[in-house]
């Protein structure tokens, strides 16, 4: 089920459409390979035609939705060539993100951190899938913000929505219990302000996270 973002209230139509679809797409409502359809967003979010024509004009510019001719837009379908791309970027841009919020991250960011990550336990607990893809997206997004690094962090954002809807494939192969998690590593590095230690925690959780998608593709 789409819910419209909390920050999205007082946004212009076409920026809450571009939202609640990218949500969909991040947290693997539409599933890799899933041809989406105009009518078929028009319909399920009950907007105009108009914004969801701009909102995946946007996407596909992004990367997040693939234009493959005849007007058919797909989820992209990630190989072990884009996953080995994927965790390149990834490794070279999260762990920098973490070293920086290690320098910067308050008493009260470290505190916000651990709410959210108590959530993606209780997530983990129940096997709710929804709920874990949330909030690990939360907890990096929360960190990336005390990193304070605005061009890092839009262009990770760009690497989340590429391989966000793989993870969802991951979660339905392995269940929540088996996923890994080392922000338990990153916290206490950052609540030590220790960088060093951040960026090899954040690099470790990202390797693990990718490995297991490859693995899902794989089977």
């Amino acid at each position: 089920m789409v819910n419209m973002r909390a920050d999205s209230a007082g946004l212009p139509t076409h920026e809450v459409v571009y939202r609640r679809l990218r949500d969909m797409i991040l947290f693997g409502e539409l599933a890799p390979g899933q041809p989406v359809t105009i009518q078929g967003l028009v319909e399920r979010l009950e907007v105009g035609m108009t914004p969801v024509r701009e909102a995946l004009r946007r996407l596909i510019a992004e990367g997040a939705l693939v234009f493959q001719g005849n007007r058919r837009i797909t989820v992209p379908v990630l190989d072990a060539a884009a996953v080995e791309e994927l965790t390149l970027a990834r490794v070279a841009l999260e762990p920098q993100l973490a070293r920086r919020a290690a320098q910067r991250c308050s008493a009260d960011g470290v505190a916000r951190l651990r709410a959210t990550d108590a959530r993606l336990d209780a997530a983990i607990g129940k096997g709710d899938v929804t709920g874990y893809l949330v909030e690990n997206h939360q907890f990096h997004t929360e960190l990336n913000e005390i990193a304070g690094a605005p061009i890092l962090t839009d262009l990770v954002e760009g690497l989340w929505l590429r391989f966000g809807p793989s993870l969802r494939v991951v979660c339905g192969q392995f269940g929540t219990r088996n996923l890994p998690d080392l922000h338990k590593a990153i916290l206490d590095a950052l609540e030590a302000r220790d960088a060093e230690a951040a960026a090899e925690a954040m690099e470790q959780d990202v390797r693990q996270g990718m490995e297991q998608i490859a693995a899902a593709l794989e089977g």
